[in-house]
């Protein structure tokens, strides 16, 4: 693959084959950052676990201190008092099979997150082999089935970030924008982190973080030690 000049003016700032502590290294990817526009910072952590086996599943979500700087967008599936409470909490969509008809219809995915109380998922079950593939299907161990959909919905425009193994293995997850600065992303990273850590399936055996790196939207990655994340 062919990269451009500012990618390679960026691959010149660090070592490739080092291990950066955590300030040191966010540092150097916020150097990296060359694009006119404010770039998100995303890690990409590989974990000692087998994605093939149930039991070494590792999903979950977590509220990051700075939020991710991204505006989201949250669709809610709820009737009644629970719509009300949605909308009042801030969510961007709220409704039930004028929703599903929508999306079935007009192939309509203007929404980020989903969020449905557990008696709406037997609808939200039609039009599950479209939201899955996109990573939108509301799921109880994100948090977004749930009765409380105020509180979903809070969290999620707060910042909350949904990490999820991915079949090689890997966790990609947004932890800010460059113009954050390192205190906020450090402190965003570490929350993220801690919570990847206490995840970790009882059955995994071995070394849990294999390698973590991070990356500008446009900019290389930049290699972290993971055993700075464990203590």
């Amino acid at each position: 693959m062919k990269h451009g000049k500012k990618y390679q003016d960026s691959v010149k700032l660090y070592e490739k084959t080092n291990l950066y502590d955590t300030r040191e290294g966010l540092e150097l990817v916020l150097q990296t950052a060359k694009a006119k526009f404010d770039e998100s910072v995303e890690v990409h952590v590989r974990l000692g676990v087998d994605s093939r086996h149930a039991d070494q599943q590792v999903r979950g979500a977590v509220v990051l201190p700075h939020g991710t700087g991204k505006k989201v967008r949250v669709l809610v599936f709820a009737k009644a008092d629970k719509a009300r409470e949605a909308l009042d909490a801030g969510a961007d969509y709220v409704g039930d099979e004028d929703l599903v008809k929508k999306i079935q219809t007009e192939n309509w995915f203007e929404f980020d997150v989903c969020v449905a109380t557990p008696d709406m998922m037997g609808l939200v079950g039609r039009i599950g082999r479209v939201l899955g593939p996109k990573g939108l299907m509301p799921n109880p161990k994100s948090g977004t089935v749930t009765m409380d959909v105020a509180r979903a919905v809070a969290d999620i425009k707060a910042g909350k970030v949904e990490y999820r193994l991915d079949k090689t293995n890997i966790v990609h997850c947004p932890v800010g924008k460059v113009s954050f600065g390192p205190d906020k992303l450090e402190e965003n990273l570490r929350t993220l982190m801690d919570a990847i850590i206490k995840a970790k399936p009882a059955a995994a055996k071995g070394t849990y973080l294999k390698s973590v790196v991070l990356a500008t939207t446009m900019g290389p990655g930049v290699k972290f030690n993971p055993m700075r994340f464990t203590n």
